[in-house]
């Protein structure tokens, strides 16, 4: 970038350069439709995945990995996107998906749709400030009237949870299953939701996902307790443990290597015998420190020798070592035992407890269940199908699900689905922009205008006339059934809440507020300065031509003699 210079009135001055040769900078009106247009493709790869009948993406890594999946944050996520500012509408769906799970292509759509409205503001000289101001206002109003309109909802009303858990999950190749699906997640939630200062909280952290190739997704199934991909260390262990007192080790039942080099020397073949002796004493007194304790279960983080493994099977033990931390931990809940990280500190009281211990074959490999705990706190979710895509797209429905109906039990408020509460909004917004006198009045109408890509996209998706659709809805929200949205299989206008088709609260908000605050920031960018790395000097590197400085002939040594070396 250069700039003239030179005192007034000389013609020609020497040109100014402020950035790195080779970079760019682009101004103005181009900066802003350059960014718009990255964001509004962005959206647009994502649009024909949204609602019950939206499609599929298959997305192919370097490495030839497939992924199939309708799931926007996961689309967006695999997509190697480059421009800066479709970067942002990718953070706009992991957002979504951080803080509720759902609605994750709905809030990338909005961010593009808003930056479309925003575009043609543009173009009619309304300054970004003034689009900027009137969406926030918007947002803000959004917000209000989606909380006018939510309904409150029991954690107890188990039909709303399940239709939450149906609605979340439809669309991701599962209608068959669905409901037992549902049944599966609103059971595995309600097991771990507990109550903290008067209000419910739900860690899903707490809910452990097996995924097993194989049999049928019919033959998913919800476990009270953990399961651990994992199987006994030694076929002569017991395969099945009744009242199970559980250990949880952090440190390995193996011999330490000494952390200092040293060396035993031994000369004769009695003393290799009682250093081996020694060793295997050593072993066994670390097995009868853990079993002597009343110990008949032990999980591993790190490995157990193989000396100690025969001891531990001889003294009817089941031992699982190389155990993840995150099960480590989850047991610790669910059994109530505490992690021990030095054997000689073994206590009663760090022993856990459960009902039954047992390794079971599941899928072609063998697994560990821990049921009937003390304190159920963890679940476990075994999910099954026919190849390993079809489990993939599996547990991305069941997380999805999984999240929104522990939002729905923390919140208590949830709203219609089907496109009815976009259509309820852009009514409402477009007369709180006729209460306006600025020019925001114009932003808030163009907010209210974009809010009609979600119906206008289901409707689209699911082969129907959107405007036809558009203004059938818009008709019967008029007469007074603020429920009003669009059933996918039927293609009628009915009422939502009657059909069963709820989502809760947050994942409106939260997709709203999100768009607003994206469209915004990327709105609001005239300039845009993108640099070069530094540039490689001829001579490789930086060093000059022959060798990095050194003299001619091998590096400095004197002509004739390279071939002494």
């Amino acid at each position: 970038m250069a700039g003239q210079g030179g005192p007034p009135g000389q013609p020609g001055g020497q040109p100014i350069f402020i950035l790195r040769e080779g970079s760019e900078r682009t101004q103005g009106r181009d900066a802003q439709n350059s960014n718009i247009m990255a964001a509004k493709a962005v959206a647009a790869a994502v649009r024909t995945t949204l609602g019950p009948k939206g499609m599929d993406k298959m997305l192919v890594d370097s490495l030839g990995d497939i992924v199939i999946t309708n799931d926007g944050v996961t689309i967006l996520k695999e997509m190697d996107i480059e421009h800066p500012a479709a970067k942002m509408v990718v953070e706009v769906s992991k957002t979504q998906d951080d803080e509720v799970g759902d609605g994750t292509t709905t809030a990338a759509v909005l961010t593009g749709e808003l930056l479309k409205v925003s575009e043609e503001l543009l173009d009619r000289d309304v300054h970004p400030t003034i689009i900027a101001s009137g969406f926030q206002l918007a947002a803000k109003k959004a917000d209000e009237l989606l909380d006018s309109i939510a309904t409150e909802v029991s954690p107890d009303d188990e039909d709303v949870l399940l239709s939450i858990a149906n609605t979340a999950m439809t669309g991701k190749g599962i209608e068959g299953t669905r409901d037992k699906l549902a049944r599966l997640c609103v059971d595995s939630v309600r097991s771990i939701a507990e109550e903290v200062d008067g209000r419910m909280t739900v860690d899903i952290e707490n809910i452990n996902v097996e995924k097993k190739v194989g049999g049928a997704v019919e033959d998913s199934e919800l476990i009270s307790g953990m399961v651990i991909d994992k199987e006994r260390v030694h076929p002569n262990m017991p395969k099945k443990i009744k009242d199970a007192k559980i250990a949880l080790l952090s440190t390995a039942i193996e011999l330490k290597d000494t952390e200092v080099d040293a060396e035993i020397r031994i000369t004769s073949p009695d003393q290799l015998q009682s250093f081996l002796d020694q060793e295997e004493t050593m072993l066994r007194n670390m097995v009868a420190k853990v079993t002597g304790s009343g110990v008949n279960v032990i999980f591993c983080q790190k490995g157990i020798d193989d000396m100690a493994q025969h001891f531990l099977a001889k003294a009817g033990v089941m031992a699982v070592r190389r155990c993840k931390k995150s099960d480590i931990d989850k047991l610790a809940k669910a059994t109530g035992a505490k992690n021990i990280t030095n054997l000689d500190e073994i206590d009663v009281t760090d022993i856990g407890s459960a009902d039954m211990v047992e390794e079971r074959k599941i899928g072609g490999g063998n697994m560990v269940f821990v049921t009937g705990c003390e304190n159920p706190v963890a679940v476990s979710l075994i999910l099954r199908g026919g190849t390993e895509h079809v489990v993939d797209g599996l547990e991305r429905a069941l997380e999805d699900a999984l999240r929104v109906v522990g939002v729905t039990i923390e919140d208590g408020r949830l709203v219609s689905g089907g496109g009815s509460p976009e259509i309820k909004l852009s009514l409402k917004l477009h007369e709180y922009a006729d209460s306006l006198t600025g020019r925001e009045q114009l932003a808030v109408g163009a907010f209210a205008d974009a809010l009609e890509i979600i119906p206008r996209t289901l409707a689209e998706n699911a082969g129907l006339d959107p405007i036809d659709k558009l203004v059938e809805m818009t008709s019967q929200h008029k007469d007074g059934n603020i429920y009003a949205g669009l059933n996918m299989h039927t293609g009628e206008i009915v009422d939502m809440w009657e059909a069963g088709i709820v989502e809760p609260l947050r994942v409106k908000t939260q997709a709203i507020s999100s768009a607003a605050e994206a469209a915004v920031m990327i709105m609001r960018i005239d300039d845009v300065i993108a640099s070069k790395g530094e540039p490689m000097p001829p001579g490789g590197g930086g060093m000059p031509p022959g060798g990095g400085g050194m003299p001619p002939g091998m590096g400095g040594m004197p002509p004739g003699m390279e071939g002494m070396y």
